[in-house]
């Protein structure tokens, strides 16, 4: 290997600098590796379990009724996430969409919002309204509470206690640290966050913001107390291959009140053309482990 990075202009010493630290990382490398394989599997057992077929492939137009790939895709990602239900969509533009559509579906005007992970990632701003914008969570009559994390990146329950009252209807969790400088969220924190949650209120909805986090550990949010998980397919289980989408995995009632957003109420998941894409929806799943899936726990 030496001579032939040597004969590309890459000098012995620097070749020998990297594959120091390469050694270095060796386990955590490894740990990324074993995750990988397993989540792989996950999926790959999905697929055999709701018999993913060529027909799956052909995709719909119009309408959309009887999609079986589009039907039979979210039945695989509600396998995969344990989730209940899925709403895996091309008409999902981004993640950002597929937030405001799980917030803007389950959340009524008088309803309350709350962050107890500190500032939401920026888009999201709009959304909610904390900078004003049309259409807003807030011209709908939803308000809105942060608890920020303490300064080691922790979460301030104390606070978090406090500010949970009768108005709080859903809880947002941001698992990735976005732009902003804090620690990525673990599973098993968000777990215990969720946890706390409950015990106070336990019919508060906690959705978390998937987002960078899909297939990067053995266990996904929904495991651990979740009740909506949220992603864009442009990311993680896209797999480098969906040119367009987003999903929402979770309880069946928080997934039908977002497909009857999507849509059309009393039409819900039934419509919805899955058009040119939904093979590239498959092969990105099938393919989602990369190098970058890793890299969030870094």
């Amino acid at each position: 290997m030496k001579e032939i990075y040597q004969e590309l202009g890459i000098d012995e010493k620097v070749f020998s600098y990297g594959m120091r630290f390469e050694k270095q990382l060796k386990e955590r490398f490894q740990e990324i590796d074993e995750n990988a394989e397993y989540n792989q599997l996950k999926v790959i057992k999905a697929l055999q379990a709701h018999k993913v077929s060529a027909e799956c492939f052909m995709g719909s137009s119009g309408y959309g009724y009887n999609d079986l790939g589009r039907d039979t895709l979210e039945e695989v990602y509600a396998s995969c996430f344990h989730g209940e239900a899925a709403l895996v969509r091309p008409q999902i533009t981004c993640g950002t969409h597929a937030l405001a559509l799980a917030l803007m579906s389950n959340l009524r005007p008088g309803d309350e919002l709350m962050s107890p992970v500190g500032k939401p990632y920026d888009t999201l701003e709009e959304v909610i309204g904390i900078r004003p914008s049309k259409g807003s969570l807030a011209e709908y009559g939803v308000t809105y509470r942060q608890v920020d994390l303490l300064p080691d990146g922790s979460f301030d329950y104390e606070n978090i206690k406090k500010s949970l009252n009768e108005k709080t209807r859903l809880v947002t969790i941001q698992r990735s640290k976005g732009y902003q400088t804090r620690p990525t969220l673990s599973v098993a924190q968000i777990g215990e966050l969720i946890a706390f949650i409950k015990e106070i209120r336990p019919d508060v909805i906690c959705m978390v913001d998937n987002c960078y986090g899909e297939f990067v550990e053995r266990r996904e949010p929904l495991e651990v107390g979740a009740d909506m998980i949220v992603g864009s397919l442009i990311k993680n289980p896209g797999g480098g291959l969906a040119p367009i989408g987003g999903y929402i995995v979770g309880k069946q009632e928080c997934i039908d009140n977002a497909a009857y957003r999507l849509t059309s109420p009393g039409l819900g998941k039934e419509v919805g053309a899955s058009l040119g894409v939904i093979q590239s929806f498959y092969q990105g799943l099938f393919r989602h482990i990369g190098p970058a899936a890793g890299f969030l726990t870094l």
